[in-house]
């Protein structure tokens, strides 16, 4: 069974992207409720936004199948919360961005066992991807840049008040990636005037950033949280390739800062 696909490139850039995966296995799916079963908290579409510049920029493309639901990739295997004190989903989560349940009843919820047996078969052989990936580009190239690439609604109530911001850059409060690299980012943001943007507001890097960010040892990690309404329909999901152009367009110098 695939749990992820993967394409090799040549450039020091391996972009990640987490969420991407929408599948519920039959087993799971039929203890959720049938909104639960859309994966609805999926990060839409976001392979179709990064597949042609990871093509065009050589990057590695690294991507799930299962959904978040199944086992969420940028948690901590040992569940610790991302946002200690704040309402958040978890490694194994039993409501969804909406705070409604996700199983029919409490007694579909999945226990320890069944939580460990996701770990093993989904989390473990994402995270060993990425470790062997980053080991082999920062051989080849000295130093490596992780880029996380991550969707959400513009409006998720129950993670944050109001509108979020078109595009927010995450680097841990600055520790998992080298400070120049933040300052071409972010210069890179303050040239543009299409989208607005904050740096280490709401989404300062999930686990991924945190994890493998480590500068001093030659390897940098970054988010970027985008708002869906800026490429995509947020009800339907459906596709807007009119604003998805212009978007790209706006990643594209991001992830050639991390080249620079």
């Amino acid at each position: 069974m695939d749990i992820f696909r993967f394409d090799r490139g040549s450039a020091p850039l391996l972009i990640s992207l987490p969420h991407d995966g929408s599948h519920i296995p039959d087993e799971i799916a039929s203890r959720m409720h049938p909104r639960a079963r859309r994966s609805p908290d999926t990060d839409w579409h976001v392979t179709r936004l990064y597949a042609p510049l990871a093509q065009a920029l050589g990057a590695s493309l690294l991507r799930p199948l299962a959904s978040r639901y199944v086992a969420d990739l940028n948690r901590p295997a040992d569940g610790q919360a991302l946002y200690p004190g704040r309402r958040e989903t978890g490694l194994v989560s039993t409501v969804g961005f909406d705070g409604e349940p996700l199983f029919l009843a409490s007694e579909h919820e999945p226990d320890a066992a069944e939580i460990q047996r996701r770990i093993e078969a989904y989390w473990r052989p994402y995270h060993q991807a990425l470790q062997q990936e980053l080991a082999r580009l920062r051989a080849l190239h000295g130093r490596v840049v992780l880029w996380e690439g991550h969707s959400i609604r513009s409006r998720v109530p129950m993670l944050f008040d109001g509108r979020l911001p078109d595009l927010n850059l995450g680097t841990a409060d600055g520790t998992s990636c080298s400070p120049s690299l933040q300052q071409r980012l972010e210069h890179v943001l303050r040239a543009q005037d299409r989208f607005d943007f904050a740096v280490n507001g709401r989404f300062k890097g999930g686990y991924i950033t945190r994890q493998y960010g480590r500068p001093n040892q030659g390897v940098d990690a970054v988010q970027l949280e985008m708002t869906q309404c800026n490429y995509m329909d947020e009800d339907s999901f459906a596709w807007d390739e009119d604003k998805a152009v212009v978007l790209r367009a706006a990643i594209e110098p991001l992830l050639r800062a991390c080249l620079a």
